[in-house]
C-alpha cells in the first residue's frame, strides 16, 4: 500500500501479542459503553482485505482513504491486505473472535460458517455481467437471505455485497476446447474448484502471495480465479501466455463483514458513513472492471486470447445447472438461492439484449 495510509509495518506476531492484551483489557472493562463524544479517543478498526497490495490499490484503499478523511477525527480504519494479519482461510474466525475489526472478502474462500458461503465469490454460471451481482442482492431477495444466515452466527456481521471481475482462464498453457482443462493445475475458489473437477481440473490452494512464483516454477500451470484487470494489475499477465475467453461465471460475489460487537457499538452516524464508503466501493470496482477487461484484452500485449467454441462450452454451462440442482437438494435455504438464479437467468434471457443475447 501507499506510504500515505496508515502503518503496515505490524508483523504477525507482534499483531497477535496486541490483539491479545487488547481482549485481556477489554474483558475487565465495565460492560456499558459510554455514549461516543468527540473528546474521546478515536475509534480505531482492523480490517483486511482478501486482496493483495496492487489489487487492494483499487478494490477498497480509495473508499477507506474518504473514510478516513470524511470521519474527522472520530474514526480511523487501518487497512491490512490478503493474508498480512491473518490467513485468508482463517479470516472469517478471526473477525468473529475480534482479532480483526472487519473484512473484506467472499464468503467461500473465508470459510465462513454459513450454507450459503458456496455461492459467494464464484458459483458456476451464477452471473453474466458485473451489473448481476448488486441486482440479485438488492432486487431479487439475496440481500434478506444473507442477513439471515448470517443472523445465525454469533460474532460477524454480513453488511453488503457487490461485483468484482469475471472468472477466465489465464494459463501457461492454451485451451481451445474442454479437453484442454484436463489436467490442469490451478490457483481457484473453493466452489469454482470444485465445479471445475468435473472437467479434469486440479484446484491448487495457495497463499495469494505465492501465486507468481508456482507458476513460474511449473508448480501452477495458471489461475482461474480473475479477469484481464486483475491479472495484468498484480503481475501475473507476466507470468502466462493465455487467457480463455470463455468465463465460468461473469463477476466474482463479494461482501464486507464486521465483528458484530464493534459494528454495534459504533454512533449511526459512522455506520451510515461506513455504509457510504461501501457503495463508494462497490460503484468504483463496477467501472474499473468494465474499462479494464475491454482495455486489457485488446491491448495488453501479454496475453494471446484463445476461445472454447460456443457450442462445446454450452456442454459446461449445461453441466452447472446440474451442479445448481446438487446444491440446491443441501438445503431449504440454499434451494432458496438456486431458484432465485433460475428466474433470475430467465428473466434476463426474456428481457432479451441488452441483458442477455442469443
Amino acid at each position: 500500500m501507499n506510504s500515505d495510509g496508515p502503518s503496515k509495518k505490524l508483523n504477525k506476531r507482534e499483531f497477535l501479542k496486541s490483539a491479545g492484551l487488547v481482549t485481556a483489557t477489554a474483558a475487565g472493562a465495565t460492560t456499558l459503553a459510554a455514549p461516543y463524544v468527540k473528546a474521546q479517543s478515536p475509534i480505531t478498526w482492523r480490517l483486511q482485505t482478501y486482496a493483495g497490495p496492487a489489487l487492494a490499490e483499487h478494490v477498497i484503499k480509495p473508499s477507506i482513504d474518504a473514510f478516513n478523511k470524511a470521519a474527522n477525527g472520530e474514526m480511523t480504519i487501518e487497512l491490512f491486505t490478503a493474508d498480512q494479519l491473518v490467513p485468508q482461510g482463517e479470516l472469517f474466525r478471526a473477525v468473529q473472535s475480534g482479532t480483526i475489526d472487519a473484512a473484506q472478502s467472499d464468503d467461500d474462500s473465508m470459510a465462513s460458517p454459513v450454507d450459503v458461503a458456496i455461492f459467494g465469490a464464484y458459483f458456476p454460471f451464477a452471473s453474466r455481467y458485473s451489473l448481476d451481482v448488486p441486482v440479485l442482492w438488492n432486487w431479487y431477495g439475496l440481500k434478506e437471505i444473507w442477513q439471515e444466515a448470517y443472523g445465525e452466527v454469533q460474532g460477524v456481521t454480513w453488511l453488503s455485497a457487490g461485483a468484482w471481475d469475471p472468472c477466465n482462464f489465464v494459463t501457461t498453457k492454451p485451451i481451445r476446447s474442454v479437453a484442454d482443462l484436463k489436467g490442469l493445475r490451478v490457483f481457484t475458489f473453493p466452489t469454482g474448484g470444485r465445479f471445475l473437477t468435473r472437467f479434469g481440473v486440479v484446484p491448487v490452494t495457495l497463499p495469494w502471495e505465492d501465486i507468481e512464483v508456482a507458476i513460474q516454477t511449473g508448480e501452477l500451470d495458471g489461475v482461474a480465479w480473475c479477469g484481464a484487470t486483475e491479472a495484468y494489475t498484480v503481475g501475473w499477465a507476466d507470468v502466462n501466455k493465455y487467457y480463455l475467453t470463455n468465463n465460468i461465471n461473469g463477476a466474482w460475489a463479494g461482501s464486507y463483514f464486521a465483528n458484530t460487537e464493534k459494528w454495534n457499538a459504533l454512533p449511526e452516524h459512522l455506520k451510515t458513513l461506513f455504509n457510504l464508503a461501501m457503495d463508494s466501493s462497490h460503484y468504483y470496482r463496477q467501472h474499473w472492471y468494465w474499462w479494464g477487461e475491454a482495455h486489457y484484452r485488446t491491448t495488453g500485449g501479454k496475453l494471446e486470447l484463445t476461445t472454447i467454441p460456443e457450442a462445446e462450452w454450452k456442454t459446461v454451462e449445461d453441466e452447472a445447472l446440474k451442479f445448481w440442482d446438487e446444491i440446491a437438494a443441501t438445503g431449504e435455504r440454499n434451494k432458496k438461492v438456486v431458484d432465485i438464479l433460475k428466474n433470475y437467468a430467465e428473466t434476463m434471457r426474456k428481457a432479451g439484449a441488452p441483458y442477455r443475447y442469443g
